[in-house]
């Protein structure tokens, strides 16, 4: 699909331009100095994690979700254990009327993006793009590499304006202290918000849920205690099998941007199984 670079993109990315100019040029420029070993160091640091939150920010939103093949219909005489969801009223196999086409496990239609996503987990509109199969992960590591260099940054921010203090240095300009000001102002909220997002999604991948399994969950939990029965995510296949099934085999590779694990989306691996290979279907 066509991606467009919307006024929320735009803005992210002028967000992050700002922030490695007052970062490199204005903090740590100011403070250390980049002519300095300490300087040096913090510089490369902050521009590696800026380069990788840029990278994986531009994967997130050029990179297709994972849609659901023309040709894909559930095989209900597969008995290899393949879990067939069905709908909620009437009990039948989940279909896309607005798709024309059956809908396989964990795929949901995004009413934006105008078809079925694979492993649905939300719609973002700062990628001006679904979060699906595909690009789960790379979202997910962009979140990561955001949240790092946040805190980088704010760090060596609150540094630098603890030894202007303490220095009593008042020789830097206006300009100077309004771009502190400035980046304070956008560090403060978006550390938090994005690492309470890194929070959730943290627990997501830990549980094998997507945003949409969770919500659902709730209720089907709600649902079955309420019957005195014992609701269980069936996805969820433990800890380290849960990391390994969203991040890939090897843990060295769990912050790269890399999805060469993830299998076809149209089938996973549930605790029903009665075999589990080490991967997705």
């Amino acid at each position: 699909m066509k991606r467009e670079v919307s006024l929320p993109i735009a803005l992210g990315l002028s967000v992050i331009g700002f922030i490695y100019y007052a970062t490199v040029f204005v903090v740590i420029d100011g403070w250390m100095g980049l002519g300095t070993s300490n300087g040096l160091m913090n510089a490369a640091a902050f521009t590696a994690l800026a380069f990788m939150s840029v990278l994986t920010y531009a994967m997130a939103i050029a990179g297709d979700p994972g849609h659901v093949p023309s040709s894909f219909a559930p095989d209900v005489e597969d008995s290899d254990g393949t879990l067939h969801e069905i709908k909620r009223k009437g009990g039948d196999l989940r279909y896309c009327q607005k798709c024309s086409r059956y809908k396989p496990p964990r795929a949901h239609h995004c009413r934006v993006c105008r078809r079925c996503v694979l492993r649905m987990d939300h719609h973002c509109v700062w990628i001006n793009n679904c979060v699906g199969h595909s690009n789960y992960k790379v979202f997910f590591v962009f979140v990561l590499y955001a949240v790092i260099a946040c805190i980088h940054s704010l760090v060596l921010l609150v540094g630098s304006a603890a030894d202007d203090v303490h220095m009593d240095q008042h020789q830097n300009g206006g300009s100077f202290k309004t771009t502190y000001i400035i980046c304070g102002v956008l560090l403060v909220p978006l550390t938090l918000v994005l690492t309470v997002l890194l929070g959730w999604h943290i627990y997501l991948i830990l549980h094998n849920k997507t945003t949409i399994e969770y919500y659902e969950g709730v209720r089907a939990k709600w649902l079955a205690e309420k019957a005195g029965n014992t609701y269980r995510h069936p996805y969820d296949l433990g800890v380290y099998e849960n990391l390994v099934s969203v991040l890939g085999p090897n843990p060295f590779c769990w912050i790269c941007p890399t999805t060469g694990h993830i299998g076809s989306g149209l089938r996973f691996r549930t605790s029903h199984d009665s075999f589990l290979p080490t991967m997705s279907r």
